[in-house]
C-alpha cells in the first residue's frame, strides 16, 4: 500500500479545508476517507457531490444501501461496509438488510433483484446480460434507476478503490462495524 496522510483541518491543503469542515458539519467529524482524500481537494469535492447526488437519487434508504453495500462488499472494501453500515443505522434501514448484504445471504425479492442487477453491472463492467435487466424491470424498477446505479457505482469505485489504495483505518464510529471477507 501506499503511505497516505490522513488529513486534518490544521494539515489539510487550503482548497481541501472548506470541503473538511463541511465533513465535520455533516458527521460530526472528519471521516478518515475525507482524511485521506483530502490530498486532492477535486477527488474530496467530485466524491462529495457523488455522495449527494446518490442520496438524492429514486431511491428509498433501504434501495440505496443495497447499491452501496453492494459495491463495497464485492469490491471487499474493509472502511466502506462498516461505514454503511453505520449510515444505514442512521437512515433506519432493517438491520435484517444491512446483516444480508454483509453476509451475501438472501434478501426480500425486489431488493435481491436489485443487488443482482448492481452486481452484474460491476462485475460485467455495465454489460448486465438481458435477463438480468428483465427482471430488474419486471420487478418494478425503471430507466431512470437502472442509470441511478451506474452514479452510484461512481462514487463506491472513488471510495472503494482509495480505501484500498490507502489502507483507509475504519473511524472509532464505525469500528463496532468491523467486516471481512468470507
Amino acid at each position: 500500500m501506499t503511505d497516505f496522510t490522513i488529513y486534518t483541518m490544521k494539515s489539510a491543503p487550503e482548497a481541501a479545508q472548506p470541503l473538511l469542515e463541511d465533513s465535520i458539519a455533516s458527521f460530526g467529524m472528519i471521516p478518515n476517507l475525507h482524511g485521506v482524500m483530502a490530498e486532492s481537494p477535486a477527488v474530496l469535492l467530485s466524491y462529495k457531490f457523488l455522495h449527494t447526488q446518490a442520496q438524492n437519487t429514486s431511491f428509498s434508504p433501504e434501495e440505496l444501501t443495497v447499491v452501496w453495500q453492494t459495491a463495497n462488499v464485492e469490491h471487499e472494501c474493509h472502511y466502506c461496509v462498516p461505514a454503511h453500515t453505520g449510515i444505514a443505522k442512521s437512515m433506519k434501514v432493517d438491520d435484517s438488510i444491512t446483516e444480508a448484504l454483509r453476509h451475501k445471504t438472501p434478501l426480500p425479492d425486489k431488493l435481491e433483484v436489485l443487488r443482482e442487477t448492481t452486481k452484474a453491472i460491476l462485475l460485467d463492467r455495465g454489460n448486465p446480460d438481458t435477463a438480468k435487466l428483465t427482471a430488474f424491470f419486471d420487478a418494478g424498477y425503471s430507466k431512470q434507476q437502472l442509470l441511478e446505479i451506474i452514479l452510484i457505482l461512481a462514487q463506491k469505485v472513488m471510495s472503494n478503490y482509495i480505501n484500498h489504495l490507502a489502507d483507509t483505518p475504519v473511524d472509532k464510529a464505525f469500528a463496532k462495524y468491523e467486516w471481512h471477507p468470507a
